[in-house]
């Protein structure tokens, strides 16, 4: 299999480091963003010429563009973007303030819009492409006190629904990946809103809740990256982690349950009669 050219977003720790690790360490050629090149530097030390770090804010559209270009300029061309850089915003909806709120989605969602749109252009006359969205299990169902977080990740799985459509034709390809629980840093980089004291009995108790989730391994989740990256024909959805397929079932069994239950009232809003 020949070697591939990856564009990573959010290399400098968490899963997006393990990502860049694992491509790099199979021969693999990556330009690693960061909001600080400083963070990348081992990496340039132990792989050399086949890691580009470029620093990069994803909320910047236009640095988002230049990156694109110079990584595609650099190595030839582009494979496998990667959309991981995002952070967390935690507190209840009454908490959130507007800019905390558009922050969260400006790098969450529309970071991952600016690539989108700087790398399809050029994986569109490659004729070939695979765009990898890190989403979460955040990004189907929702749980107290992570509103905005959910909000961002649940735009993003419409979007990237609908971009798996639009791009199928052009030979590109397109996956959501939705991580359950990893023991990363990610905490470090989480935003917490001013508490109010009213929800502090609910935060103890959904703190309490995520001590208990077991939590996966990160490199395992870079290797499991290369093999939908390999993959001929890669899932639009898949869960990184067992906690998905554990939790998500029954969710939308729920779902349907409710929706069934509320059918008739369904066809009564659309002016229908009930049939007998």
């Amino acid at each position: 299999m020949m070697s591939k050219i990856w564009f990573v977003t959010g290399s400098s720790r968490g899963l997006g480091r393990n990502f860049v690790a694992a491509a790099l360490s199979r021969g693999d050629k990556v330009a690693a963003t960061a909001r600080s090149t400083e963070h990348l530097a081992e990496l340039v030390t132990a792989y050399g010429d086949a890691v580009l770090p470029l620093e990069l804010d994803v909320t910047d559209r236009a640095g988002v563009f230049e990156s694109v270009k110079h990584a595609h300029a650099h190595f030839g061309h582009l494979d496998v973007i990667v959309n991981n850089a995002g952070y967390g915003l935690l507190g209840a909806v009454e908490e959130l303030t507007e800019q905390q709120l558009r922050d969260q989605l400006e790098t969450n969602f529309f970071g991952t819009v600016w690539v989108v749109q700087a790398a399809l252009p050029y994986l569109r006359e490659q004729g070939r492409g695979h765009i990898i969205q890190i989403s979460s299990v955040g990004g189907l169902a929702a749980w107290p006190l992570g509103g905005a977080y959910h909000a961002s990740k649940w735009a993003l799985e419409g979007l990237s629904e609908s971009l798996a459509q639009e791009v199928a034709g052009f030979g590109v390809k397109v996956t959501l990946v939705e991580p359950g629980s990893y023991a990363t840093d990610g905490a470090a980089g989480a935003v917490h809103a001013q508490a109010d004291p009213r929800y502090d009995g609910l935060r103890a108790a959904f703190a309490a809740y995520a001590q208990s989730l077991d939590s996966g391994d990160p490199s395992a989740a870079g290797r499991a990256l290369l093999e939908i990256a390999d993959s001929t024909n890669p899932p639009l959805r898949v869960f990184f982690g067992s906690g998905g397929n554990q939790i998500l079932p029954q969710v939308y069994a729920d779902r349907l349950e409710t929706w069934a239950e509320w059918k008739e009232l369904s066809a009564a809003a659309q002016g229908h009669t009930p049939a007998a």
